[in-house]
């Protein structure tokens, strides 16, 4: 097989090659958001004590430590073949990453931010979205990177329970010992993966506070001496006692 038989079967069956594509990407949109829109509200609920974070942790990391093929099949003996299968399984794998990492990101918020943050009046409520919630947002977005490139790779084994997706073409080319099949499959799977992680990446520096800092413009020139040197280097995160 040459790079050129492989363009060519691609180019032949790209109407079919994008239709997987999108499925695959819809599944693993759908786990990874239901995740996080489940995860982040766990990550704050371990805030409330060190039994209920573990609690919390330990139940997501033991989802976590399935073999992906068996989770994927016990979810089917309940839901049935089809793509609910594999998205409830997307789902699952997500929250470990999601919940830990938002739960770490809260608790490095500096303790003296609290304080100022109580002294003016602040309730626990707005503690939490004003200060604690945007500090922790890079940590919260390594937790959704983490969980996207698994939940891709995951997704590529959905055809066993049923599922659509870029896994379909894989099975089929094994099955058919077809190696242009296999690599139609797996090599766009790999580059969702990559594009996935580095445009996730590339908005978790977007909403690092202290990177936002140092983009943001300066009045009257750039920044020299000591306030040059405070800019450029950010705070360390501090973890709460």
């Amino acid at each position: 097989m040459t790079f050129a038989d492989f363009a060519d079967y691609f180019w032949r069956n790209r109407g079919l090659m994008g239709e997987y594509f999108l499925q695959h990407v819809q599944m693993v949109a759908a786990g990874v958001g239901l995740a996080l829109l489940a995860g982040v509200p766990l990550g704050i609920l371990c805030m409330r004590g060190r039994w209920t974070a573990r609690l919390v942790l330990a139940v997501t990391g033991i989802l976590q430590v399935v073999p992906s093929l068996a989770m994927l099949v016990l979810l089917m003996l309940w839901m049935g073949l089809g793509n609910a299968t594999v998205m409830a399984g997307l789902f699952l794998y997500s929250l470990n990453p999601i919940v830990r990492n938002t739960y770490v990101g809260l608790q490095q918020v500096s303790g003296s931010l609290i304080d100022a943050a109580r002294g003016v009046g602040m309730s626990r409520w707005q503690q939490l979205w004003r200060v604690r919630v945007p500090l922790a947002l890079p940590y919260m977005m390594t937790g959704l990177r983490v969980a996207a490139v698994i939940a891709i790779g995951v997704a590529t084994i959905a055809p066993l329970v049923g599922g659509d997706g870029l896994g379909r073409e894989v099975y089929a080319g094994i099955n058919g010992q077809n190696s242009l099949r296999i690599y139609s499959g797996a090599l766009p799977a790999a580059l969702l993966a990559i594009v996935a992680d580095i445009g996730l990446g590339a908005l978790q520096r977007r909403l690092d506070p202290a990177a936002a800092r140092l983009r943001r413009p300066r009045a009257g020139g750039g920044a020299s001496g000591k306030d040059g040197a405070d800019a450029a280097v950010p705070p360390v995160p501090k973890a709460q006692g």
